[in-house]
């Protein structure tokens, strides 16, 4: 039957969700309308279609366990030269994104999987373009930054077209409302890199 390729992450908030996006694409990364900006929870993970309804009763019982926090971006930061991504560092609320992602891919859980690196919440801005424009990245939102109350976290899907959907989002226990959506119609995780994933 095949399988699906699914994500979970949180949604960076307007204004700066689009703002970053829009950034990305003029530092010429042709992946940017298609992965609207996050922080990765899982990774692209390989599951069967049937396995959806357990993968959402598993994270419905992640969220309901968490409470809202606070989540602050500010500079930025490089994988290079092991991996080509360059990002914005999550310097408020890591230690909630870890606990969280951890509890995503618990081995009772249908996520189970390994990380290929030690995870590190980002945000990233340019990935796999030429140095030039990776350099320009990293020193144009180097005084960047943002804060918000993280209340939810979402599932997402990869089409055939490359381009990542959100499937639903899981609002925490003692949620506020869900994130706003972007400016763009799609949301998604990253592929694998260093520290987890851009």
């Amino acid at each position: 039957m095949g399988t699906v390729t699914l994500g979970v992450s949180i949604a960076v908030p307007e204004p700066y969700g689009s703002l970053l996006q829009e950034r990305r694409a003029c530092f010429g990364d042709p992946a940017a309308y298609g992965i609207p900006t996050h922080v990765t929870l899982l990774p692209p993970t390989e599951a069967a279609p049937e396995l959806l309804p357990a993968v959402e009763a598993h994270l419905t019982e992640v969220a309901a366990a968490s409470l809202p926090f606070p989540m602050r971006l500010c500079g930025t930061g490089t994988f290079r030269p092991v991996s080509p991504v360059v990002f914005v560092n999550v310097v408020e609320g890591a230690a909630a994104c870890s606990w969280l992602q951890k509890r995503v891919r618990d081995a009772s859980g249908p996520l189970e999987r390994e990380l290929q690196f030690s995870y590190h919440p980002h945000v990233t801005v340019a990935h796999a373009i030429d140095e030039p424009a990776m350099d320009r990245a990293y020193a144009e939102l180097a005084d960047f930054e943002a804060a918000w109350t993280c209340a939810s976290f979402a599932l997402y899907e990869q089409g055939p077209d490359g381009v990542w959907r959100k499937l639903r989002e899981f609002a925490f226990g003692g949620g506020i409302g869900s994130v706003p959506a972007q400016g763009q119609p799609v949301d998604e995780p990253e592929p694998a890199g260093p520290a987890v994933t851009s």
